[in-house]
């Protein structure tokens, strides 16, 4: 028996960094800035560092590390970056038993292009995990009190048939729904009702409700009947809401010592969240500490599993005990 196993992606991450990267002003791109390299140029990179992610391998971490029986599901090629990863995996103490290794595709692979800032440019190879299916999860042999979905590389049918299990066996699931199965948000919503906690960014949020990004409490009591479990918006720097369907939460972020990657800051609040809630169902303000704490930390590192806290870390430092948390009626 698993107090939680996680499902979703695990990849090979290679950052490199240089001061040759630069961004301008792009009306041609998504968000209005592009990252600009010379054409034809030969750029120094003075640092490269090698890292393993993937949401299913970043969530499992941070539940290993706050003391939970873990296991992780995800496929993984026949090859160096494949055996880097489970080996990781187990080092950190999660279980890689379920986890699938396959000879026809390589392991996933990200190249991420850093700025001095923290923001980032990614380059993403999905190669065997995408390849994730019914097959790569062995429901029937499974005992677990929780889920925890990253994605599933958009097969809803994947995902109706967990959460079917999930209710059949009166478990528990969080989960994060990645781009593929969001792009499918009117099929995907119907799915929705038996989460017992869902995460999304604000963009995502207004995908999934089709209300205004502005209109927070609308946001939210269209996402409480549509879900009525626990509902988590993030929002970067401006924080976090969390609704339990009575009382919604709002709070801002610890202050970053320094800002290093972004990369698999959304993964460490959502586990750090989810763990603190399997801990302490009747405090959310402990979870909303906990999965922000463990965002702060990962950020002042590279790397995605960078920082992650165990719970003494967390429980015995006085740098995470006030976080300004508003709690109103709904």
């Amino acid at each position: 028996m698993f107090d939680v196993i996680t499902i979703g992606s695990a990849t090979r991450d290679a950052f490199l960094k240089s001061r040759d990267f630069h961004v301008d002003p792009d009306t041609h791109v998504l968000g209005g800035k592009a990252l600009i390299m010379p054409l034809g140029a030969k750029l120094e990179i003075p640092e490269i560092y090698f890292s393993t992610g993937g949401g299913a391998t970043n969530t499992a971490v941070t539940f290993a590390k706050q003391g939970f029986r873990t296991a992780t599901i995800c496929v993984v090629g026949d090859d160096v970056s494949g055996k880097t990863i489970i080996s990781e995996l187990g080092d950190a103490g999660v279980d890689t038993s379920l986890v699938r290794v396959k000879k026809n595709l390589p392991t996933a692979y990200s190249i991420l292009l850093e700025l001095e800032s923290g923001e980032r440019t990614v380059l993403v190879y999905r190669g065997v995990a995408e390849t994730l299916s019914h097959t790569d999860i062995p429901l029937s042999k499974i005992k677990t009190k929780w889920f925890y979905l990253s994605s599933v590389a958009g097969d809803l049918s994947l995902l109706k048939e967990i959460i079917d299990f999930v209710k059949k066996h009166k478990m528990q699931i969080a989960y994060n729904p990645g781009g593929r199965e969001l792009k499918q948000y009117r099929k995907l919503t119907p799915l929705l009702k038996d989460i017992s906690v869902l995460i999304a960014n604000r963009e995502e949020a207004v995908l999934i409700t089709g209300v205004p990004h502005k209109d927070e409490k609308r946001i939210f009591k269209v996402w409480d009947e549509m879900s009525p479990g626990i509902n988590i918006m993030t929002d970067a720097r401006d924080g976090v809401m969390v609704s339990d369907g009575k009382f919604l939460y709002q709070a801002g972020i610890y202050k970053e010592q320094k800002t290093v990657d972004r990369t698999g800051a959304g993964d460490a609040f959502g586990s750090g969240f989810v763990a603190g809630f399997m801990r302490h169902p009747e405090d959310i303000t402990y979870a909303i500490k906990l999965g922000s704490a463990n965002a702060t930390s990962k950020i002042e590192g590279l790397g995605a599993k960078f920082g992650l806290l165990s719970r003494r870390e967390f429980e015995n430092s006085k740098r995470w005990r006030n976080l300004k948390i508003v709690k109103t009626t709904l």
